[in-house]
């Protein structure tokens, strides 16, 4: 028990800390959607424009970006192609992420003085229970439907529910679920787990306490995905992280 303890609150004060990181989730103080008209933006320098194969920004004299390292100097500079991850660019103690939507190219300015990482608390947590580290077993599709590549199926009180899963690096399981606290104690929209490599006989242990809030539970900054309805536990999951608590 101390070891599980101690391992748990290790993890818990880890993930405290990238909460309050000074450029993490929290930081956030907009999310620009850009068009092919140029425009300028409050929290980021430059006048920016944007469309399926990249952005574009015009700095003028006494602005500055810098990308990996290299400072881009005054004039039109065009960045791209993008992905989902894109590019960060850093300005003063500030940095911005540009990356793709789906086609659309997203501005995304982080400030350490942002409001909402001013006014964080913290995330309440349900108390650890090693009871909520539950056996279950991973079966691989096929073929991935989507993103997904299989399913967990575990027991609870002699019932088997299904959780689509989604493959992550070193073939670790990503999991959005959504249970009886939802909207109640804990965030409405769902909340993630990622589990441990499934062993070569597919079995799997999903750690319960250790389920954490998307980022949309911080920011509305943020586009999180959403679990498929499958993926609806009909009972509380007293595990894991709670509503956070962002006081204005």
């Amino acid at each position: 028990m101390t070891d599980f303890l101690g391992a748990w609150q290790a993890w818990r004060d880890e993930r405290e800390e990238r909460l309050r990181a000074p450029h993490g989730w929290l930081a956030i103080t907009a999310i620009h959607w850009l068009t092919g008209r140029a425009q300028r933006f409050d929290d980021v320098p430059g006048s920016w424009s944007g469309g399926e194969h990249g952005a574009t920004v015009t700095l003028e004299p006494g602005e500055s970006l810098t990308a990996g390292g290299r400072a881009l100097p005054p004039g039109t500079h065009r960045l791209g192609p993008l992905d989902e991850v894109g590019l960060t660019l850093a300005f003063g103690d500030a940095v911005a992420q540009v990356a793709d939507r789906e086609g659309r190219t997203i501005l995304r300015p982080r400030h350490p003085d942002s409001p909402t990482l001013r006014a964080y608390r913290s995330t309440p947590c349900f108390p650890p229970d090693p009871g909520w580290v539950v056996p279950a077993r991973f079966e691989a599709y096929a073929e991935p439907v989507g993103d997904a590549v299989g399913e967990v199926v575990l027991d609870r009180d002699g019932v088997e529910h299904r959780l689509v899963a989604w493959g992550e690096d070193d073939d670790c399981l990503w999991i959005l679920f959504r249970d009886a606290t939802s909207g109640v104690t804990t965030y409405p929209a769902n909340r993630q787990l990622l589990t441990e490599p499934p062993g070569p006989d597919g079995s799997v242990e999903i750690d319960f306490n250790r389920a954490t809030n998307m980022p949309c539970a911080y920011t509305d900054f943020a586009t999180c995905p959403l679990p498929p309805a499958a993926n609806t536990l009909p009972f509380a999951v007293e595990a894991g992280e709670q509503v956070p608590l962002v006081v204005p």
